[in-house]
């Protein structure tokens, strides 16, 4: 029995077998905290991921690897776990790096022909791999892949090959209807909702047809200027890593504006709703089995002091030994429905939004039907943004918003409310 199961090993080694688990990084080599704890929560997924990659037959030769730009020679002796979460921009991303090793002609295919089929090639079989096993969780923002392959041309009269790498981020909504679309207009919508990037510059990325001429440099520049207005942006609270603010109700020691008086017209409302209208219906559709909106009241743009906010009706559930006073109701409800939906909610909005915030507005009840609660969380959207970085704590957000209980405003302290039985 040994020397079969001797020779076995030796087969499966000279084929080039591991086992799928391999493409997975343990967690025990993560160092960051939340990525480590991510890596335990969903080891399972992630090795069903692997085990599917592993499974597809590529055009070229793929290997998962942390080391980008490696011969195909060297790769095959290298780590090749490399499937994991992380930090990527400021948002909390299931990461996957490796080799595809096409080499591409640069007198054939152009810049974006060669992007266009590592896309095709690579990233969405991946995608297709791993965003099914993770609808409905909020653990993590987006998908972020690194793709690197080659390109042949003449230099000086020699022939060359370099590799160009192809970085794809995408945020989990746009993931979703991507893996799912059945046309290429579909696919180009949801690409257009994440950032591409070759050798680290932004690019525009064309699934259909050809770009008309003259159109790399012109559309690098727009890019740049685009995403660079992306991070500033961000830099006010939108999935950034900075330094945690102190535990306070100071929206100025929050990092949050104080808003100035305005007056939010019915024209101001109108016009909000046929900007977002498309991202809503995604939102109420994709979100639906763990937000539970309300049918018959559905989400509207409101005017609610001084201020323009998204008011998203829902329903929330809680156990039935939740029991006790509405103070311990409201923060149940924040801790176990409301606090779920900040970060998939956010991720159906651009971070320059022409809205302040999101109200939801839900109905608090518990398992043995007795009288609902109504309880509004009206958060400003950068408050949500530095809750969604970890950036906040939960009672922060709270504290730069607006608890409403029946109507009334509330100062709802989390640990006194749940810690209290009346």
């Amino acid at each position: 029995m040994r020397r079969i199961s001797s020779v076995l090993i030796l087969l499966f080694s000279l084929a080039g077998w591991r086992p799928a688990v391999a493409q997975v990084l343990s967690p025990a080599e993560m160092k960051d905290p939340l990525s480590q704890q991510l890596q335990e929560k969903y080891w399972e997924p992630l090795k069903q991921v692997a085990s599917e990659a592993r499974a597809h037959t590529f055009p070229y030769p793929f290997y998962f690897s942390r080391i980008l730009d490696v011969d195909q020679e060297h790769q095959r002796a290298l780590d090749q776990r490399s499937i994991r979460f992380d930090r990527y921009h400021g948002q909390t991303v299931l990461e996957m790096t490796g080799n595809y090793y096409a080499a591409y002609s640069s007198a054939v295919m152009d810049k974006n022909h060669r992007v266009r089929q590592t896309f095709f090639d690579v990233m969405l079989p991946l995608l297709k791999a791993a965003v099914p096993r993770f609808v409905g969780s909020d653990s993590f923002q987006a998908y972020a892949l690194e793709i690197s392959h080659h390109v042949r041309r003449k230099v000086l009269g020699v022939d060359t090959e370099n590799p160009e790498n192809v970085v794809l981020l995408i945020p989990k909504a746009a993931a979703q209807r991507l893996v799912h679309a059945t046309t290429g207009d579909q696919q180009q919508a949801a690409i257009l909702d994440g950032e591409v990037f070759l050798d680290g510059q932004p690019f525009a990325l064309w699934l259909i047809g050809d770009p008309p001429p003259g159109w790399e440099e012109k559309q690098q520049k727009e890019l740049a200027a685009r995403t660079a207005q992306k991070r500033e942006a961000a830099n006010g609270g939108s999935f950034v890593e900075t330094s945690a603010p102190e535990p306070t109700v100071s929206p100025r020691l929050l990092g949050l504006p104080e808003i100035p008086f305005k007056k939010v017209t019915a024209e101001t409302l109108g016009t909000l709703e046929v900007q977002h209208q498309d991202a809503v219906a995604r939102l109420v559709r994709e979100l639906e089995p763990q937000a539970h909106f309300v049918s018959y009241a559905p989400p509207a743009f409101i005017a609610f002091h001084n201020a323009a906010y998204l008011q998203l009706s829902m329903v929330t559930t809680l156990a039935a030994s939740a029991a006790g006073s509405r103070y311990k109701l409201a923060a149940l409800a924040f801790d176990e429905h409301i606090a779920h939906l900040i970060r998939p909610a956010l991720s159906y909005f651009p971070p320059d939004a022409r809205f302040d915030g999101i109200d939801f507005s839900t109905s608090v009840r518990d398992a043995r039907g007795g009288d609902p609660l109504a309880v509004e969380f009206v958060f400003p959207i950068k408050a949500m943004r530095c809750f969604a970085a970890f950036d906040c704590t939960g009672q922060q957000l709270l504290n730069s918003g607006f608890v409403l209980i029946n109507g009334e405003r509330a100062d709802l302290q989390l640990l006194t409310a749940e810690n209290s039985d009346k």
